[in-house]
């Protein structure tokens, strides 16, 4: 497994899409479900790249992206 991706999505078919996407296309994927989790991942697995949604709750993908 190559670069690894993290995919900042609440909504589950959409992460489930983007990860299917992603993993046949040899990425290894990391998942959250809100903007806190991801800020959290992101900074413990230190991803090559995020996708972040910017309609989260809570903390949306705006805020998140800038922590």
């Amino acid at each position: 497994m190559g670069r690894r991706i993290l995919v900042v999505e609440d909504q589950e078919d959409n992460r489930r899409i983007a990860r299917d996407l992603l993993t046949s296309a040899d990425y290894g994927v990391i998942e959250a479900v809100t903007g806190e989790e991801g800020v959290t991942l992101a900074e413990s697995q230190r991803p090559d790249l995020i996708l972040m949604d910017v309609q989260l709750p809570g903390v949306d993908g705006y805020e998140a992206t800038r922590r």
